[in-house]
């Protein structure tokens, strides 16, 4: 039997194209060091997770000399065209590799803790999917025991609806739904200080 699997969604450190709402607070150099910061939170995360198989899905390339240990991590590209497609590809290709429980989680959540990695993968013996909410309406994580390719399709993302969508969905399915803590992603500049973490030196000059 595979290990539990954790899949982990990052954007390749571009100006211009990665945290773009939170850019418009900030602007484009200081969001890409915020992101950086959020990646390294996220890692230290995983890192203390023990017992699991860890992928990291790259947005457009594979990085091999970046804050992601090569040793820790299964690097890989995201397959799909938008959000749905690729986070669906994500959990194809965990379940094709013989794992049974499967979790996919972003990379922009201060609030997230490896306590709460081992939390859904401990619902997930006893329900079909766990979702983690997220206050703007979305989630911050989600896993299953079998894809579930009708919890992407045709999803209007990046809104208010996309927890509601995903829980009616999985209610006609049938499919027991555990949730996890309600946290907040950050997407602009008063969600990184509403965890009271420090602002990164030089934000306060500008």
């Amino acid at each position: 039997m595979q290990q539990p699997a954790v899949i982990v969604m990052v954007k390749n450190p571009i100006p211009g194209k990665t945290k773009t709402r939170l850019a418009q607070d900030v602007g484009n150099d200081m969001a890409l060091e915020m992101y950086g910061i959020l990646c390294r939170h996220t890692r230290d995360q995983l890192l203390a997770l023990e017992g699991v198989t860890r992928y990291l899905h790259y947005s457009d390339h594979v990085a091999v000399d970046d804050d992601w240990p090569n040793r820790a991590f299964i690097k890989l590209v995201q397959v799909g065209q938008g959000l749905g497609e690729r986070m669906a590809a994500a959990f194809d290709h965990a379940f094709v590799r013989g794992h049974e429980r499967v979790i996919i989680i972003g990379s922009d959540c201060p609030g997230l803790t490896a306590n709460i990695l081992r939390q859904a993968l401990s619902e997930l013996e006893r329900h079909a999917l766990v979702v983690g909410p997220a206050n703007d309406g979305g989630y911050y994580l989600l896993g299953m025991r079998h894809p579930h390719p009708e919890l992407f399709a045709d999803m209007e993302w990046s809104t208010s609806a996309v927890l509601d969508e995903t829980l009616a969905r999985a209610q006609v399915q049938g499919l027991p739904v555990a949730r996890l803590p309600v946290l907040s992603d950050v997407d602009h500049l008063e969600d990184w200080l509403g965890y009271g973490w420090p602002l990164p030196e030089g934000l306060e000059e500008e």
